[in-house]
């Protein structure tokens, strides 16, 4: 059964950092994109970055660029975001998924897989 575990979250001050992890099984997550999303209360769920299948391909949104890293361990079937400088803005749960598709999409509906998520909190 394909999965998606996400971990890493936690209360930051706002510059801090974290490493969110997701944790692929059931499937080979190598040979398709995964993105990460978001989700704040009130808020509708927003594409932040994806990984495209070969891992070479990456995009991000326009908030978070130069600040969030992603990428993807092949080996371990896993997917990360490097979140640096956090702002109170990047609040939020953070999801990843994929539609099972080689390229990436920053569309909601073409994601058919997702994690439990993990939460983001920035604050002083």
């Amino acid at each position: 059964q394909l999965q998606f575990v996400e971990s890493g979250g936690g209360l930051v001050q706002p510059g801090g950092s974290l490493r969110l992890s997701c944790a692929a099984s059931g499937f080979t997550s190598g040979a398709y994109a995964i993105a990460w999303f978001r989700q704040a209360p009130g808020k509708e769920r927003e594409g932040v970055s994806c990984i495209g299948r070969s891992g070479g391909r990456t995009n991000y949104i326009d908030s978070v660029k130069g600040r969030f890293t992603i990428s993807r361990d092949f080996a371990k079937n896993m997917v990360y975001l490097q979140v640096n400088s956090l702002k109170p803005e990047d609040s939020a749960i953070y999801y990843c998924a994929t539609g099972l598709s080689s390229s990436c999409s920053g569309s909601v509906s073409e994601y058919y897989y997702w994690g439990q998520g993990t939460q983001v909190t920035v604050s002083s």
